[in-house]
């Protein structure tokens, strides 16, 4: 997109080419700074990582952890990113339907292994 935008003419190949790469390396600083990426863990590591939660909302992550890989995507874009549902269709690819769908599966679930009590 840079390049597209950019209107100087180069001097000759090997000054565009250094451009190039010193566009690319601030670009990938800029990326490496974002406000996004400082504060966003992945979600594999994000179980590994010592968290101080209460007993009972550590024991609802680990059982989060525990659901079908699309389950628990879901269950932690909803309650622990706060994605909607129509932003977690995007993220994923999915229709809209499905994403409401694994989410009220995740819930029984859950809900069945925290022995009936109610999830929101």
């Amino acid at each position: 997109m840079k390049y597209a935008l950019h209107d100087a003419l180069f001097e000759s190949e090997e000054h565009e080419r250094a451009w190039f790469i010193r566009v690319a390396i601030n670009a990938c600083k800029d990326v490496l700074k974002s406000f996004f990426r400082s504060r966003v863990s992945p979600l594999e590591e994000l179980h590994e990582e010592p968290f101080y939660f209460q007993e009972q909302e550590s024991e609802i992550l680990n059982l989060v952890f525990k659901l079908p890989e699309n389950y628990r995507d879901v269950i932690y874009l909803h309650y622990y990113e706060g994605y909607s549902a129509v932003e977690i269709a995007k993220i994923l690819g999915r229709k809209e339907n499905t994403v409401y769908t694994w989410l009220s599966r995740a819930r029984k679930m859950l809900n069945e292994w925290l022995g009936g009590g109610r999830l929101g």
